[in-house]
């Protein structure tokens, strides 16, 4: 397939572009004006070739003509940064606006991609407590609660245009070189880390192996002249493990494979002073989420425990 990627120089869009050009496809990393392109970087090396494109006019160069699928990952990162107004203005319009500038793009092909997988976020759920969640709860409450249902409203617009969308909510990605965990490394591996409040708060976790499986995944479709043993994915999709586990057991997980102490709680007090908002939404939030939709299509996790995931994903350290 020839497969689209906005975000392929980030976190899961490199490890994506990666493993599709194993596979075989041809990826087309989607370049904003200015920036410096995926290969500068030194991500996603080898895999595709770069293609411009401008989310203020939606204009989209022309090797993305003919396009078989789209993998919309694009969005500033959520946990650089205090959350200044004009912080929390890119966070949204990173997303919203540059989804729906990508939709549009879509829109005006004669020829269009049969499936767009855009990311969204576990987030979408907003703090529930002890609550189970799977892709039938409702939406919750709060900041980012409300940029992933504006988030997940422009994309299913796509489905006007007869494109099979596919909304990855995504929870905690655990990789050695990005995201949440390797901020949390060096605290911990000094001995000097621990749980964040309370440490009962639920965390819905993924591996970034599994999170590409499952992009993958959701990019699947039956081949000519073929009968696929599932239908293929749509809709809502948490791309979470099947066993979320709370903050406590989290860190000391964490602790364990590191082979430290996980004896020094951070009070949530002193991650409001230090992180305002962003600490009540992304430290302290519970959100006990399931991958019923996964399950019930017949995904495999590579990972599907806590503690064997860690030791995997730090196991090259």
């Amino acid at each position: 397939m020839k497969i689209l990627v906005t975000g392929a120089s980030g976190l899961v869009g490199t490890a994506l572009g990666k493993a599709l050009a194993r596979d075989g496809h041809t990826v087309c990393r989607l370049v904003r004006p200015g920036s410096r392109t995926a290969g500068e970087k030194g991500a996603g090396a080898g895999a595709g070739f770069d293609v411009p494109w401008n989310p203020a006019t939606g204009e989209l160069g022309g090797a993305g003509v003919g396009a078989d699928a789209v993998v919309h990952l694009a969005g500033a990162p959520i946990a650089e940064g205090r959350w200044t107004a004009g912080r929390k203005e890119l966070l949204r319009s990173s997303r919203v606006e540059t989804t729906r500038a990508l939709v549009n793009a879509l829109a005006k092909m004669s020829v269009r991609p049969r499936v767009l997988v855009c990311a969204s976020a576990a987030g979408y759920y907003g703090d529930r407590g002890e609550e189970v969640l799977t892709e039938e709860s409702p939406a919750g409450s709060g900041f980012l609660a409300g940029i992933g249902q504006q988030w997940e409203a422009e994309a299913v617009k796509a489905e006007v245009l007869g494109i099979r969308v596919v909304r990855a909510r995504l929870g905690m990605v655990l990789a050695r070189h990005g995201g949440a965990l390797a901020k949390m490394l060096l605290p911990f591996r000094l001995g000097v880390g621990g749980r964040f409040g309370s440490g009962r708060q639920w965390i819905s976790w993924v591996t970034l192996e599994d999170v590409v499986g499952i992009l993958r995944f959701a990019l699947e479709e039956a081949p000519a002249g073929s009968v696929l043993s599932r239908m293929p994915l749509s809709g809502a999709v948490n791309v979470v493990a099947p066993q979320p586990v709370r903050n406590a057991e989290f860190t000391q997980a964490l602790a364990r494979t590191l082979h430290r102490p996980a004896i020094f709680p951070v009070p949530s007090l002193a991650l409001r002073l230090t992180l305002g908002e962003m600490a009540g939404a992304l430290l302290l939030s519970s959100q006990r989420v399931l991958p019923q939709k996964l399950e019930q299509c017949g995904y495999r996790f590579r990972h599907p425990e806590l503690r064997a995931a860690l030791a995997a994903v730090l196991a090259a350290d």
